[in-house]
């Protein structure tokens, strides 16, 4: 497993709509991105900070059900 990059919160967007993933809402800081799969809803926040935190990172990597692959160096 390689390490984790220091991500800013669009870059996380960019990412995840680059995977499927849709802007449904913003609401202050915070953006909400969403996957529809045939049984399911995938909801992920992102927080719209310059510097996203190891662990919401991490958060964001589970929630999203991705391969840590796509957020690493």
């Amino acid at each position: 497993m390689g390490k984790l990059r220091v991500l800013y919160g669009s870059a996380v967007v960019n990412l995840l709509r680059a995977n499927g993933f849709v802007e449904v809402r913003r609401r202050g800081s915070h953006v909400v991105m969403q996957k529809r799969l045939p049984d399911t809803t995938v909801t992920v926040p992102v927080p719209d900070h310059r510097e996203l935190k190891r662990g919401a990172l991490a958060s964001i990597i589970r929630q999203s059900q991705l391969p840590r692959g796509v957020f690493e160096e």
